[in-house]
């Protein structure tokens, strides 16, 4: 076994002080930006748009109230997470299976803006803003799960590549 070549002092990272961002890859002319299977899922970008809002939410939340912090944040990443990992897979039940966990995960959050409502822990509007979005998410992974349209075909829910 060989081992790796160590980088050139001059390549190394600085010890201190921020970090570079990364060099993005070349794509040649002509040609289409390389693009994952979720990442042309408008059910995915809607999951991921959900996050940034949870994530809001829970800075308005009251002190003492950590536990619906933790959840919803916890659920709502699960979401986007479970969305891609099923768009990656090539079994079809696996696929199902796992667009089946994202839905759960989204009715699991629209409990939680229920809590939030019901104990007035909220903006109201934002509720309902984040409400209005789960229940698209929850609209498109319905139709993707149920029998013989495990993968997205068909649903209305795949982009074309721009």
């Amino acid at each position: 076994m060989t081992q790796p070549t160590p980088l050139p002092a001059s390549a190394s990272a600085p010890a201190s002080g921020p970090v570079p961002d990364p060099v993005p890859v070349p794509v040649p002319e002509g040609t289409r930006t390389p693009h994952f299977d979720h990442e042309r899922l408008d059910v995915y970008r809607a999951a991921i748009e959900f996050v940034a809002t949870a994530d809001e939410l829970v800075t308005q939340l009251p002190r003492g109230r950590s536990y619906l912090s933790d959840q919803l944040q916890r659920a709502a990443i699960s979401v986007p997470l479970n969305i891609a990992e099923g768009a990656g897979e090539f079994s079809r039940r696996d696929k199902s299976r796992l667009y089946r966990i994202a839905l759960r995960s989204a009715t699991e959050c629209a409990a939680i803006l229920d809590v939030c409502r019901l104990l007035n822990l909220a903006d109201q509007r934002g509720l309902d803003t984040n409400r209005a979005l789960l229940l698209r998410i929850v609209s498109m992974l319905t139709r993707m799960v149920r029998p013989g349209t495990g993968t997205g075909r068909g649903t209305g829910t795949k982009t074309r590549p721009s």
